[in-house]
C-alpha cells in the first residue's frame, strides 16, 4: 500500500471530524520533517531508559491477573467486572464501537503484589489513524512499568519515563511500515491507598470525592495555552482545521506514536498523585468518545447511581451514545469500599 493510499483510507474511515485529518496537501506542506533532531534526541535518550526498564524490577512480584476475561468483538460491544480479594475494590469496564467504522479503543487492567503491597492498573487508549498504537499500550505499557527498577520506590518517575520508553520502542517497531498510528493514554496506577493518574491525549480521569467530580487529568489540546506555546517553540503551528490541530492535522498535542508529528506531538504525561481517604468514592476512566458528550460532574453522577461499577460502566457508554457521540466509546469505572474493607477488617480481628 503506497503512502497516499494508506492516508487517503484514513480519511475514508474517520471523516473530516476524527480526531486525525490526514489531507495530503497539509502532509505534504506541514509534515515533511523526516527524522527531526528532536527524534534523535529522544532516541539517544531512549538507550539511557531502556537500560533501567529492561535490567528488571528488584521488588518480589506475585503472578500479574490480567482482570479482562472477555475478549473484544469486533464491532460489538464488551463489558465486565472484577473485585479484589481483600473487599476494598471493585471495577467494570465497557466498550463500544458506536458509530464508528472501526473499533480503535483499547483498555487494560492488571492486578498483583509487590513486597506485599497491592498493586492495581487500569488504562484507556484511544487509537487514531488506526489501532495498531492502542494496541501496543495494551500490550507493553503496564508490564513496561512492572520492569522498572524504580516502580515501588520512585513510582511517579517511572511512570514518566516509561511512557517515554514505550512510545520510542513502539516507533521503532512500526519503522518500516507506511502507516502513522497514534494513541491516547490515561492510565491511574493504585499501590496500596496511593494513586498516581497519567495522561497523555485527550482521554481523560475523573474521580468522585465527597461527590464531587473532581478531574485528575487536564485534556492535552493544541488550544491549550502552555500547549501552544510549547508546540511553537518547537517549530510547529496549531491551526483551524474544524477543531484546533497540530499542523492541521491532529486534533490533540500529545500521543504515542504520530511519527510525522513527532518533534511536536510528544509521549510526556502529567502525572497527579492522590492519597486515597474515605471521602474517594467512584473513579471514571474514559476516551473522549465519553467525554466529548458527558461532562465530568454528569460522569460522576451517573456512575454513582450503580452499586456494580460494570453496570455503571454500561451505563455511562450508553448515556454517551444517546447523547450523539459519533466515536468508539470505552470506559472503566472504579469503586472504592471504604466501610466494607473496615468491617472486613474488624471481624478478622
Amino acid at each position: 500500500m503506497t503512502c497516499n493510499t494508506c492516508i487517503r483510507s484514513v480519511i475514508a474511515e474517520g471523516g473530516i471530524f476524527s480526531k486525525t485529518r490526514y489531507k495530503l496537501s497539509n502532509i505534504r506542506r506541514s509534515l515533511h520533517v523526516g527524522l527531526h533532531p528532536h527524534y534523535t534526541l529522544k532516541r539517544e535518550l531512549s538507550m539511557n531508559l531502556s537500560m533501567m526498564v529492561d535490567s528488571g524490577s528488584t521488588a518480589k512480584r506475585e503472578a500479574v491477573v490480567d482482570v479482562l476475561k472477555e475478549k473484544d468483538e469486533a464491532g460489538g460491544y464488551v463489558s465486565g467486572g472484577w473485585k479484589s480479594e481483600d473487599g476494598k475494590l471493585s471495577c467494570g469496564y465497557s466498550s463500544f464501537r458506536g458509530k464508528r467504522a472501526t473499533m480503535e479503543d483499547r483498555y487494560d487492567i492488571k492486578n498483583t503484589k509487590i513486597h506485599g503491597q497491592t498493586v492495581c492498573m487500569f488504562g484507556i487508549f484511544d487509537g487514531h489513524g488506526g489501532s495498531r498504537a492502542a494496541e501496543y499500550l495494551k500490550e507493553h505499557l503496564f508490564d513496561n512499568l512492572m520492569k522498572h527498577p524504580k516502580f515501588m520506590e520512585n513510582t511517579k518517575l517511572a511512570i514518566g519515563e516509561t511512557y517515554q520508553q514505550t512510545d520510542v520502542d513502539f516507533l521503532d517497531s512500526v519503522k518500516d511500515t507506511y502507516r502513522d498510528d497514534g494513541s491516547t493514554a490515561s492510565t491511574a496506577v493504585l499501590v496500596g491507598n496511593h494513586l498516581y493518574v497519567a495522561n497523555v491525549g485527550d482521554s481523560r480521569t475523573v474521580i468522585s470525592k465527597a461527590g464531587k467530580a473532581i478531574p485528575l487529568s487536564e485534556d492535552h489540546k493544541p488550544n491549550r495555552s502552555d500547549e501552544r506555546k510549547r508546540i511553537e517553540s518547537a517549530g510547529g503551528v496549531v491551526m483551524w482545521a474544524g477543531t484546533w490541530r497540530v499542523g492541521g492535522v491532529l486534533a490533540m498535542s500529545r500521543a504515542f506514536g504520530n511519527r510525522m508529528l513527532k518533534q511536536f506531538v510528544v509521549a510526556e504525561p502529567e502525572i497527579q498523585d492522590q492519597k486515597i481517604d474515605e471521602e474517594f468514592e467512584v473513579l471514571v476512566l474514559a476516551s473522549d468518545g465519553l467525554w466529548d458528550v458527558v461532562p465530568n460532574e454528569d460522569a460522576v453522577s451517573i456512575a454513582r447511581t450503580e452499586e456494580e461499577p460494570e453496570a455503571a460502566a454500561r451505563k455511562l457508554t450508553e448515556a454517551a451514545f444517546k447523547r450523539g457521540s459519533a466515536d468508539n466509546i470505552t470506559c472503566i469505572v472504579v469503586r472504592f469500599h471504604h466501610a466494607k474493607a473496615d468491617s472486613a477488617n474488624v471481624q478478622s480481628n
